[in-house]
């Protein structure tokens, strides 16, 4: 009997330890991201001067919105595979109100990353975890022709492919047993986007030099996560 006792007791305690070590397989998160993007020395006055345009024509926009989403099969409590993607769009290149100018090109982003997250769950309603992604993004400008200078540019649709990488963090709310809202989650966004020859592509080779090969960008992101 008190052998009887002695198991029954070893296995409930062996289910709230396994209770306590579980976690949902596969979470899934989407939501709203923002880039804050390293210009790589690009700046309005210089663009106005390869393109022989007066020193107050053009600016240089680093804000460009989107979306995230990613995908995440926990392998225990606190380690994880991820799969991140997302796009932004936006136009890079903008116009002085007093300018004049029109048909500047727009500018979209879409990027797709793999690599392991850590999570410290507790039976707090707050998780943090920290991720390291690594992969690639597709960046695009679109074919137009800008206006409103002495004479017509354009602009030719130019689509390049870099290496990324994404070191961050965030914090996840529990709001019901499924679904969390993603409170923040914080990237250092790098990119390897050769500059000179984007935008030369774009504009005309040889028109830009000594622009940045790498940019140290920001991503922020919020949204809902659910678990199954």
């Amino acid at each position: 009997m008190i052998r009887f006792a002695l198991a029954t007791l070893m296995l409930c305690s062996g289910s709230i330890v396994l209770a306590q070590d579980s976690a949902a397989k596969v979470q899934v998160f989407g939501g709203y991201s923002l880039i804050h993007a390293d210009t790589g020395g690009l700046t309005g006055l210089g663009l106005s001067s390869v393109l022989r345009a007066p020193s107050d024509t053009f600016g240089i926009r680093s804000n460009f919105t989107g979306w995230t989403a990613e995908g995440q099969y926990n392998g225990n409590r606190w380690i994880g595979i991820v799969g991140d993607f997302g796009g932004h769009n936006n136009a890079p290149i903008t116009a002085l109100k007093t300018s004049g100018v029109t048909g500047l090109p727009s500018e979209s982003e879409y990027y797709f990353l793999f690599g392991p997250a850590l999570t410290y769950r507790n039976k707090s309603r707050l998780t943090p975890f920290a991720h390291a992604l690594f992969g690639y993004e597709r960046i695009s400008l679109s074919a137009s022709t800008i206006t409103g200078l002495a004479s017509p540019v354009p602009s030719a649709a130019t689509t390049f492919d870099d290496f990324t990488m994404a070191l961050g963090a965030g914090l996840d709310y529990k709001i019901v047993r499924h679904f969390s809202v993603r409170v923040g989650q914080l990237d250092y966004f790098h990119t390897s986007l050769n500059l000179d020859k984007f935008y030369g592509s774009a504009l005309g080779p040889g028109l830009f030099q000594n622009l940045s090969i790498r940019q140290k960008n920001l991503r922020v992101s919020a949204g809902i996560v659910v678990q199954f």
